[in-house]
């Protein structure tokens, strides 16, 4: 039976504990139980972008399966990217932030974490950390599948389109940064990352 190992990236400020991963992590727990076996990994990422990708990286290539995929929200769909071109393999990116240098640049400084309030340090040097792991063209869009939501207050949905032209796309009505209606479309996301 072949393995199929699910990294999850969550967002700037946000953690394994989002609605999105918590989700995500049921869906394909639950799918096991088919024909199909998956592994789960969704870490806390850190505030260093460089760290962050270190540990994931690490976990990757300790770990035995058949079938790497990668699903990331907003900064983890930037991490997406990169790990996705790196080991040539599927991502499911929401809402990404597809320029998180330039999309974070006016956040250095102390920010919290958005479900536990704990204060970190976004330094000035993770910027530069960010434009080291920025894929500027993806090489195979077939391997990649964009839900992004036109009611994103955050980023430019549009950006997002034109990033991944050529891919799987599920472009949203209204909704939210957050894609309040995320449980709608994930029978979609498991069905792209179970092919």
């Amino acid at each position: 039976m072949a393995t199929t190992f699910v990294v999850y990236l969550h967002g700037f400020r946000s953690s394994p504990r989002s609605s999105k991963a918590v989700m995500t992590a049921v869906a394909v727990n639950s799918a096991s139980n088919g024909g199909n076996l998956f592994k789960w990994f969704c870490p806390q990422l850190l505030a260093s972008p460089k760290e962050s990708m270190d540990l994931v990286v690490q976990r990757i290539e300790t770990s035995s399966f058949d079938r790497l995929v990668v699903i990331g929200s907003s900064l983890g769909g930037f991490y997406a990217n990169y790990l996705a071109e790196k080991y040539d393999c599927k991502a499911v990116v929401l809402n990404p932030a597809v320029r998180a240098p330039k999309e974070l640049a006016p956040h250095v400084g102390m920010m919290t974490s958005y479900d536990s309030d704990e204060p970190f340090d976004f330094r000035l040097e993770y910027i530069d950390q960010l434009q080291a792991l920025q894929v500027e063209k993806i090489t195979d869009p077939q391997r990649y599948f964009l839900i992004a939501a036109k009611g994103d207050e955050l980023l430019d949905w549009r950006e997002m389109v034109e990033f991944y032209k050529g891919s799987k796309q599920l472009v949203l009505e209204g909704s939210d940064h957050g894609i309040a209606d995320y449980a709608d479309h994930l029978p979609e996301v498991m069905s792209f990352i179970s092919s």
